[in-house]
């Protein structure tokens, strides 16, 4: 089985290029079954759960192509298939937004309900919810583990109140009314980049789409979408992560194509730990401080601290001495399962409910931990890099889901981290 070896490395110095999001690309991936013509994407970022949804793809009838590493050609024109197989869809819970494409598109769909990382109940019921305002009728089969919805005679345009912005309903609420009669408001939506960026390729392929970033949508509904060529925006969350891990090993690390309005929560909360932050129009480099100062996160709906930074975010609290930190998790009900890997390493961690405090040591320990989701596994690897010892991780495929090449690119910059077969 594979394991991660992560040693106390120097500072990590030199530059780094952030991918494409993954966030991005997995909704546009299955937006493109809304197509009826050739569509490019540019900047896919080339992992497992990108892997599923073009396999996801290529079973319901589109034809793909990778023209190079990250350039994929993608063209959903005799897609007729409305029912993915189980054992992709069971894969990961990003899969379930081919539900709003198919539906708006062929009347119909079948889907299982939706995995992914265990970090806590994320309901379709605002999904469904959006599915039924716009007409479709929508059974849930939870012994079979199931989902239907149909609109035989169409979907139906109306306005709806998300009562959480939730990005996945959000995106595939948006999907499905881009072909629905009628105008589609969307109020209480997301405003994650993610769905900015979902809109503006729907918008290339000839929706209309307006609102997005805001708290209200407007969709009106067309007869057909086409073709595009589209570029994934740049990933927010690795970025967040690189950012950390300079700030963590007081390097100075120059890090390239990413969109700096999209951390302003990460810079703001490191300027305050002590950082030096330089910012360009694509391009933000971090100096960490000698001694990092403790501080606090709750973590909100964009364009509050993202959820997805915070297992990073309290590796870094967990050396920051002096007061103690505190962490507020408001979205999810079960993303604190990195702090029982980081107090293997030596970490004073103290969670009750969505609050955890954490005490900062001096010292963090080499030790055998599991990535137990995604941004743990991230989490635990920044951790390792400024631990006596080696830390030795298992669990890798959660890492290769979120983070293309990553040992190999922490590398680049000065990290020691081996991936190895034991």
């Amino acid at each position: 089985m594979e394991r991660m070896i992560i040693e106390k490395s120097p500072a990590l110095e030199g530059s780094i290029r952030v991918m494409g999001a993954k966030n991005s690309a997995l909704p546009i991936l299955a937006a493109t079954l809304l197509g009826t013509e050739e569509i490019i994407l540019d900047d896919v970022p080339s992992l497992k759960d990108v892997e599923v949804i073009i396999e996801v793809l290529k079973y319901l009838g589109a034809e793909v192509e990778y023209l190079d590493k990250a350039t994929v050609r993608i063209n959903s024109a005799q897609v007729s298939k409305t029912e993915p197989p189980y054992e992709l869809m069971s894969k990961m819970r990003a899969s379930f937004l081919v539900l709003g494409p198919l539906l708006t598109r062929l009347g119909t769909s079948r889907t299982s309900m939706p995995g992914g990382c265990a970090i806590g109940a994320r309901p379709i019921d605002l999904h469904l919810k959006g599915f039924r305002a716009l007409g479709a009728t929508v059974e849930e089969n939870n012994e079979e583990c199931y989902v239907e919805a149909s609109a035989k005679g169409g979907l139906i345009g109306d306005t709806m109140y998300l009562d959480f912005p939730s990005v996945g309903a959000t995106q595939n609420i948006v999907m499905a009314a881009t072909m629905a009669k009628g105008e589609t408001v969307i109020e209480n939506a997301a405003k994650e980049p993610e769905i900015v960026d979902l809109c503006q390729f729907l918008n290339k392929m000839g929706a209309d789409i307006k609102g997005a970033g805001t708290s209200n949508i407007r969709i009106r509904g067309v007869e057909k979408l086409t073709g595009c060529r589209h570029s994934i925006i740049p990933d927010r969350i690795e970025t967040a992560t690189f950012m950390i891990a300079a700030a963590m090993t007081k390097g100075n690390l120059l890090i390239e194509n990413m969109i700096p309005d999209h951390v302003h929560p990460i810079t703001a909360k490191l300027k305050e730990m002590g950082c030096t932050i330089e910012e360009g129009e694509d391009m933000v480099r971090v100096k960490g401080p000698e001694k990092l100062l403790p501080t606090s996160i709750k973590t909100l709906p964009y364009p509050g601290f993202p959820t997805d930074a915070q297992a990073q975010f309290m590796a870094m609290l967990a050396i920051c001495t002096g007061e103690p930190s505190k962490v507020t998790e408001t979205v999810f009900e079960n993303r604190f399962m990195h702090a029982e890997e980081l107090v293997r390493m030596g970490a004073d961690i103290r969670t009750d409910g969505n609050v955890a405090t954490i005490y900062g040591v001096r010292q963090l320990q080499g030790a055998e931990v599991r990535a137990t989701d995604l941004r743990a596994g991230a989490a635990l690897i920044l951790a390792g890099l400024v631990a006596e010892g080696k830390t030795i991780m298992s669990d890798l495929y959660h890492i290769d889901r979120g983070y293309v090449e990553f040992e190999e690119r922490l590398r680049s910059i000065g990290a020691q981290i081996t991936r190895v077969d034991m």
